[in-house]
C-alpha cells in the first residue's frame, strides 16, 4: 500500500470517528431530553450533555 493510500485511509477513519461521535451525541441528547423535569433530573441531564458533547470537538482538535 502506498503512502498516499495509507494517508487516505487514515483520513477516512478520522472522519468516521467524528461522525460516529456526533451521531452518538445526538442520540444521547434525545435521551437526556426525556429525563424528568426535577432538580435531580436537570442535574443528571446537564452532566450527561456535558460529557457527551465534549469528545467530538476534542477529536477534531487532536486530529486537526
Amino acid at each position: 500500500m502506498s503512502e498516499k493510500e495509507k494517508n487516505r485511509e487514515n483520513n477516512q477513519k478520522k472522519f468516521d470517528l467524528q461522525e460516529r461521535l456526533i451521531d452518538y451525541a445526538v442520540r444521547i441528547i434525545k435521551v437526556a431530553e426525556q429525563l424528568l423535569d426535577t432538580k435531580s433530573g436537570k442535574h443528571i441531564s446537564y452532566q450527561i450533555l456535558k460529557s457527551v458533547t465534549s469528545p467530538s470537538p476534542n477529536c477534531r482538535l487532536f486530529y486537526g
